[in-house]
């Protein structure tokens, strides 16, 4: 310490030390935030209203981006090529209320696809794709209001279980119509006015599967006794060429007949 004028004063390390610790905590502070920050860059980040978007409709997309930021709030992934959802696909985003993945080319749908959004989630938008099936367990706790129109559903028992478990849009509710159903006359009608009129796509799949049962156990008779006739017709051929074989051979009264006749020659 200096004294100036009888007053103690810092040295001036004291003060670079003071800075250096402000500029450690600022420096910190920046490692911290800068991955909940980052925006992938293909898309477009923006805070609307303090919520995060990520603005990333027509990039030409075939892959939903692994570097989204954390604290994103509403995703638009639209009118890109992405064609699968993979399992955690969003497992980071804790936030996230909306996701737009409207007017792609998904196939497919994983099993824990929305693992991790399942309590924040309000709106989910998958209309305009190509999904024909989802599994139950992909929307498994689901609050979210979601939209399937425009999608070549193919109509049956599992579809059934998982439109029986959401909160359709009922906006675009009658949009979803079965492209494709277990039954042909269904094909072309919504999924919900098919549903409501007492159909169950479930009854028909247990018919179905009687049916190849039956079948399959008929098909496994029918070897069973073509077997066993085979079996008892090639016995029956065995044995009347034994008989045959036997009745061939001398009977013991001629062969005693001939060592007579033999011994009186000798």
């Amino acid at each position: 310490m200096q004294k100036v004028g009888g007053l103690d004063m810092p040295r001036k390390s004291s003060i670079l030390d003071g800075f250096a610790v402000i500029w450690c905590v600022v420096f910190g502070l920046f490692i911290v935030i800068a991955p909940v920050m980052a925006c992938p860059t293909t898309c477009h980040c923006m805070e609307k209203t303090g919520k995060t978007v990520v603005q990333c409709i027509s990039r030409n997309l075939d892959i939903i981006p692994p570097d989204l930021p954390r604290d994103t709030v509403i995703l638009l992934l639209a009118s890109n090529h992405i064609t699968h959802i993979p399992n955690q696909a969003f497992k980071d985003l804790h936030y996230l209320q909306e996701l737009d993945l409207s007017n792609n080319d998904i196939e497919l749908v994983d099993l824990g696809a929305f693992q991790g959004v399942s309590d924040s989630l309000l709106f989910l938008d998958l209309s305009n794709n190509r999904i024909q099936s989802v599994p139950k367990e992909a929307f498994a706790r689901l609050r979210a209001k979601i939209s399937l129109s425009n999608n070549p559903w193919h109509c049956e028992c599992m579809l059934q279980e998982v439109l029986r478990e959401l909160r359709l849009d009922p906006e675009t509710v009658n949009e979803v119509m079965c492209h494709t159903a277990v039954q042909e006359e269904y094909a072309g009608k919504p999924v919900i006015q098919v549903l409501d009129s007492g159909i169950n796509f479930c009854n028909f799949h247990h018919k179905t599967t009687d049916v190849a049962m039956f079948v399959t156990m008929f098909g496994w008779f029918t070897m069973v006794i073509a077997y066993v006739i085979y079996y008892v017709r090639h016995n029956q051929e065995d044995a009347r060429r034994h008989l045959e074989y036997l009745k061939s051979l001398p009977s013991s009264s001629q062969i005693s007949k001939d060592f007579d006749t033999i011994s009186t020659v000798l």
